[in-house]
């Protein structure tokens, strides 16, 4: 016959009774969802997964040329509110993104770095999936300048609009300002994706989103996807006339910015929540 002591002891659920049980985090299973569908529709439809690259591309640029624009039109007539318009504007290109799940290649540096440290895809496979994302929005987002400098608003611009002065003024950064401007501009970009995630109320993601890029577009901060469109537009609205716009400090800033956006999103935000969660703590998120 079984005594009291023993059957309350049988009892115990195991992940009360023991500590070497792994606890399951919330935040990491929706993560390796999303990391599923990627691979998914990488494998069974490459075309799909260009064209929802280049969709993103296309919202940062939406959010661009509407935040260039708003800022140029009120550094006469609102001085010092120009930046502050231009970074609320821009912040609704990820809204975009997120809401219309986009493909971009600044968060999917945090995707396929926790799916390489939890085995969900390999480092080649993660490397292809990337480097065909951020292809993918380099044509989204310059096609999208492009056309953008054909529209109204950017036909006839000043020489010193907030457009041309704050291309020309990232376009002459040191390296060592771009690679940590990079960094914390991806660090806030994916905060802005694992808060939304979160949530389950659409109002709250969209202001999460909006106040959290606000932060490093207001600071200035690199990010290579937002550049694309940035300097694109900036190239045909100006017809080239861009002293600072050298074939040499684009490559420059996009090189560095791409590295400091890959440690900030991949290394800080995704290998570090990766290595949070593994844990046999009760503390996961």
């Amino acid at each position: 016959m079984k005594t009291d002591l023993f059957m309350k002891i049988e009892e115990t659920p195991a992940a009360e009774s023991g500590n070497h049980v792994k606890n399951n985090s919330a935040l990491m299973s929706q993560l390796e969802y999303s990391i599923s569908k990627k691979i998914d529709l990488f494998k069974t439809s490459l075309p799909r997964y260009a064209v929802r690259s280049m969709l993103a591309g296309l919202f940062l640029g939406l959010g661009t040329a509407v935040g260039f624009y708003i800022a140029i039109r009120m550094q006469n007539t609102v001085p010092g509110l120009d930046k502050a318009a231009y970074a609320f504007m821009f912040s609704w290109g990820l809204v975009m993104i997120i809401f219309l799940n986009a493909e971009l290649g600044t968060s999917n540096m945090l995707y396929t770095t926790v799916g390489v440290y939890k085995k969900k895809m390999s480092f080649s496979f993660a490397l292809k999936l990337l480097f065909a994302c951020i292809l993918f929005n380099f044509i989204g987002g310059v096609l999208s300048g492009y056309l953008f400098s054909l529209t109204t608003p950017f036909g006839h611009l000043e020489p010193d609009n907030y457009m041309f002065t704050g291309v020309a003024a990232k376009l002459t950064k040191t390296t060592g300002q771009i690679l940590v401007e990079g960094m914390f501009a991806n660090i806030l970009v994916n905060i802005a994706v694992l808060i939304s995630m979160r949530m389950k109320d659409d109002t709250a993601k969209v202001l999460a989103i909006v106040f959290v890029i606000f932060i490093f577009s207001f600071l200035g901060y690199e990010h290579v996807i937002a550049n694309f469109p940035a300097f694109s537009l900036t190239y045909f609205a100006s017809h080239g006339a861009l002293s600072a716009m050298t074939a040499g400090n684009v490559i420059h800033n996009l090189f560095f910015t791409l590295i400091g956006n890959f440690i900030g999103g991949g290394l800080v935000m995704g290998l570090g929540y990766a290595w949070l969660n593994n844990t046999d703590s009760k503390y996961v998120d």
